[in-house]
């Protein structure tokens, strides 16, 4: 009797959201002999706020677990952005002869998609296939997210067109995969064909419309949008529409449209909306506003103040970009380190700038080293405006060499060889300079550059998006 009450205490203070009551009490329990199901309860709540370690404890301490446990740990990784342990966790449930369900491969899809890993997608996929499990619109739609966010919207298209899709999800899916593509026309024609098959549109769809036009600069298409939404379907827009139509206009130099469809907003402009005008002051050089964004912003994290930073540097206002960074040191403030990563195999390696911690380091700089110099042959200039030290041009340009997008090029370039695919990804937002560098080696080494015109259409008007992830054949 005396082991029930600590069981169904902890399953009450979980079941009333005390926590913190719960979490004291298993670390006054020396076993956790809870039953199945309220442990499983137990491992989702505190997975639910973020909780993992002690998600992580609980889980380990059950005597017995069913695929729901497991479920729910794989799920709450990648819920919490824990990637690489949401795939330790799932291959050890298979090495335990555990079989998985679509929750479970929803789920793990969702983490592939999320780091851009595609021979760990094709590993997902084929094990999908082998496992025989039924393809419902939910696992479809993971799909298609998930072979776009990996640079291969052709194989996002074949599961599309495989079967006759009656839910809005799976379009919506195929919407947004051409769109963070730039394929704007396609996108649009997908639209037509879903109003064709008499599929009704949701704020999700026309997320994905604003979202094809921003990335193509398509400002009237997208007003038509934002328009017919309200128009025919009487969708309100929400947060998210504001806030891709600020990011139009902010794109497209209309500065003063994206200012004044925030002060229409019915809603209080959240943080994002915020950015994405600093952001656009940043591209177009417009300190006046871009102070107004930085004042609202009432959390201001390191790259709030690195965009004003730049915008003050590009206009050679030194004194001004001193005045930023001083501010940042005073409240202890340190700008977020930049990180670049490559897959090769069921490896990812990770690089930073100026990075010596890979055991393939000299090679991997005499091959950076090669390429600089041959794109300089080329006619490269260093994009050296945005450095933010007011300092000599040599010494910008030695700030610029060893980034880590370029690390893992020159570290992709030795492993791999023509014909095979290249993908670099980034944390932060790719760098002009890095940008341009990348286009001059394709050209330089003979290799065609492809990638997500994200990177390539949008790339060429500002050089900067949240992922990259390039080809070379």
């Amino acid at each position: 009797m005396a082991a029930i009450v600590p069981r169904i205490s902890n399953t009450v203070y979980v079941s009333c959201d005390c926590l913190d009551l719960a979490r004291k009490l298993l670390n006054e329990i020396p076993c956790c002999n809870f039953g199945l199901v309220p442990a499983n309860l137990i491992v989702a709540s505190f997975m639910k706020i973020g909780e993992i370690d002690t998600a992580k404890i609980v889980f380990q301490r059950m005597p017995t677990r069913d695929l729901v446990s497991w479920n729910s740990m794989i799920g709450g990784y990648v819920r919490n952005a824990r990637f690489e342990e949401a795939f330790s966790i799932f291959r050890e449930m298979l090495s335990l002869n555990i079989e998985p369900d679509g929750f479970t491969f929803a789920s793990i899809i969702n983490a592939s998609a999320r780091i851009g890993a595609l021979n760990r997608a094709k590993w997902i996929h084929d094990l999908l296939i082998q496992k025989r499990i039924q393809l419902n619109y939910i696992l479809r739609a993971a799909l298609i997210d998930m072979y776009s966010k990996c640079g291969r919207i052709e194989i996002a298209c074949d599961i599309f067109y495989g079967v006759r899709n009656n839910d809005v999800s799976v379009w919506n899916a195929m919407i947004n995969g051409l769109a963070i593509h730039g394929l704007a026309l396609d996108a649009i024609a997908m639209f037509s064909a879903m109003e064709a098959d008499d599929v009704l549109p949701d704020t999700l769809t026309f997320i994905g419309l604003l979202r094809a036009c921003n990335h193509c600069g398509l400002v009237d298409q997208g007003r038509n949008y934002f328009d017919l939404m309200r128009r025919c379907y009487v969708i309100q827009p929400q947060l998210e529409h504001f806030g891709a139509m600020v990011d139009l206009f902010g794109r497209a130099g209309l500065l003063e449209e994206a200012y004044a469809i925030i002060k229409e907003m019915p809603m209080e402009p959240d943080i994002v909306i915020w950015r994405s005008l600093l952001s656009a002051c940043r591209i177009h050089k417009i300190p006046n506003l871009g102070e107004v964004a930085v004042a609202k912003l009432s959390q201001l994290e390191s790259g709030d103040y690195v965009l004003l930073s730049n915008i003050y540097c590009s206009l050679r206002k030194w004194d001004s970009a001193e005045r930023v960074r001083d501010m940042m040191k005073g409240k202890g403030i340190r700008k977020n380190g930049g990180k670049s990563w490559v897959e090769f195999g069921d490896a990812i390696h990770q690089f930073k700038a100026g990075d010596r911690s890979h055991p393939e380091t000299e090679a991997i700089y005499k091959v950076l080293d090669g390429l600089i110099c041959r794109t300089r042959v080329e006619g490269f200039k260093p994009t050296t405006e945005l450095v933010l030290m007011d300092v000599s041009e040599e010494e910008k340009e030695d700030n610029l060499i060893y980034h880590s997008e370029k690390l893992a090029l020159a570290y992709a370039i030795l492993k791999s060889s023509p014909g095979n695919d290249i993908r670099v990804s980034k944390n932060l937002r790719t760098c002009l300079d890095c940008h341009y560098w990348m286009k001059i080696v394709s050209r330089v080494l003979n290799r065609m550059h492809v990638g997500p015109s994200e990177d390539i259409k949008m790339a060429e008007e500002n050089a900067e998006q949240r992922t990259r992830s390039v080809r070379f054949y």
